[in-house]
Parts: structure tokens; sequence; C-alpha cells
């Protein structure tokens, strides 16, 4: 009877370049996770004692904390939503353009612009608005008013300014639409080319093939993408308290000169002249913010997962 030899397991040397880069890609990535537990826990220490303020402690006729942050927190939410809305048909519209209409060399130098544009600092997209774009659209915004004043977004009375709501949601815009253009241009570009042919052999236009090819393969990206800019416009300080005219009013009209104000904007006003609980009270919005944010990417994680789950069961 004879017996099986058992071979030894040979096992790979493990060279010390890899047990560093291995131990470097370990402390990096619990790090990010330090540094956002440490964020959360300083917001969260600071801002106990605004939860449980006098009412005195509160600008205008908010008695508590959450009447106080309850406009700015639409405020921020509405902004960043027109933002989004008008910039992302835009960016998937310029990405489709760079990615599988435009000449190379035009490709090129429009991707170039593209990413130049994502680094201008937004203090200057602050004062291209109230330089520039409130003065330009705010007999745009009376026009608005005579013809589609019976709809309650754009009823009356018009602000003399622009400085309006609309006017800060098209800086928004314009600030979010390299970062989505930028993202969705390099998805669609990493498209299979199978794809492409086979819908082209079968007879498709090329605009067919991108509706049944390149939009649903990017489909998971392009909402990546405008989660990533949704959280700037969430986020942007400078160019919202310089172009709008600051109110704590709930109101949904984006024409009249009563502007709900947001989140950061109201910190960065107010934070300079701040002291003791007032302190307090602007950093437990600024945690509000970053709830905001954190539920955002997680409704968004959510979805593009499911989309994932869906295309693996197809």
């Amino acid at each position: 009877m004879t017996t099986a030899v058992e071979r030894p397991t040979l096992k790979a040397k493990e060279r010390p370049g890899d047990r560093i880069f291995s131990t470097s890609t370990i402390v990096s990535g619990s790090l990010i996770l330090a540094i956002l537990a440490a964020v959360a826990a300083f917001l969260l220490v600071q801002s106990l004692p605004a939860f449980v303020a006098d009412p005195e402690e509160f600008k205008g006729d908010a008695t508590n904390f959450w009447q106080y942050v309850g406009p700015l927190a639409f405020g921020t939410l509405w902004s960043a939503f027109l933002a989004l809305l008008m910039a992302v048909p835009i960016a998937i519209g310029i990405a489709l353009f760079i990615s599988h209409y435009a000449p190379r060399k035009l490709a090129q130098g429009l991707g170039y612009l593209i990413d130049l544009l994502a680094a201008v600092p937004s203090v200057v997209f602050g004062l291209w608005g109230i330089g520039v774009l409130a003065p330009l659209v705010q007999p745009f915004y009376t026009n608005l008013v005579e013809w589609f004043g019976w709809f309650p977004l754009f009823a009356g009375p018009v602000s003399g300014t622009g400085r309006t709501t609309l006017t800060v949601a098209i800086v928004l815009a314009v600030m979010v639409l390299p970062i989505i253009t930028a993202l969705s241009r390099e998805i669609f570009l990493q498209t299979p080319v199978l794809y492409e042919e086979a819908s082209l052999a079968l007879g498709a236009t090329r605009w067919e093939m991108i509706t049944m090819a390149v939009l649903p393969f990017g489909r998971a990206g392009i909402i990546s993408a405008s989660m990533l800019g949704l959280g700037r416009a969430l986020g942007e300080t400078m160019a919202v308290a310089m172009v709008l005219s600051p109110s704590r009013d709930v109101i949904f009209q984006l024409l009249t000169s009563q502007n709900p104000t947001t989140i950061a904007a109201n910190i960065a006003l107010n934070f300079p002249e701040a002291n003791g609980v007032g302190v307090n009270i602007l950093l437990a919005t600024g945690l509000i913010l970053f709830v905001i944010t954190l539920v955002v990417n997680m409704i968004a994680r959510v979805i593009i997962n499911r989309r994932k789950a869906f295309s693996g069961a197809n």
C-alpha cells in the first residue's frame, strides 16, 4: 500500500517594498477614517451648548437652535439643487461632445479649458457674479416676472440688484460644471469599444449608440460626478456670501430680494464677530452641514450600488 507524499507548500517571498506599500495603504486608509471621526467628534462636542442655548443668543426671530438652522439648511439645499439642475445636463452634453463628437485636437483643447475652469478660486466666481452676472440678468428677471409671474417660483416683486437665489444658483452651476464635465468625460471615454462598434454595426446612428451603450455604461459615474459637484455646491462659502443678499426666510421664490442664505455663507459672515455661545451656535450649524453632506453621499452610494446590482442581474 502506497501513501501519497505531501509536498510542502511554497509561499511567495514577501519583499520589503511590498510590505512597506501594504502598510502605508492601511495607515492612509485608517488616517482618513480617524480624521473624519475627529472632525465629527469636535463638531458634536462644540455644538452641545448651542442645543440648550437661551433664546436671546440666537439672531432674528428664532427661539431655539432648530428654528435658527432650519432656514439655513433649506437655503443650502435649495440653491445646491437648482445649481445641479442646471449644471448636470449641460455637463453631460459637453462631455459627450468632447468624447464622441469633437475632433481630437479640439477635444484636447476643450479638455484643458475645462480642467482650467475647475481650478479658478471661488472668490473669482463671486466677483464675477456680483459685478457682471447680477446686473446682466436683472432686466431678464423683470421679464420673467411679467411673463411667468403667475407661477409661484417667479412671482414678484423682482429684486432691483439681481442678487437673488437664481443668480447664486447660476454661479454655483458654473462652479460645479467643470467637475461634473471632467469626470463624465473620463467615464464616457472608458466605454468598451466593442459596445460602441456593435451598436453601429447593427445600424444605429451615433446618437442611438450613445443612448444604448455610452450613457447606460456611464450612469453610475454620472451620479458619482454629480454628487461631487453637489458636495462643492453645498459647502460653497465666498461666492454665496458675496452674491446673495442674505435673509433667514424659507421662501421658494427665485427673483425677489428675500433670499434664504446658506449655512456656509452664514458662518463666514457671522464668525468674525461671534463670541461665547454664538461660536457654538455657528459650529452647530456646521455640524448640520456635515450631516447633510454625509447623508447625500450615502444616498448616492446606495443608488449606485442598486444600479450596479440591477445591471449585474440583467
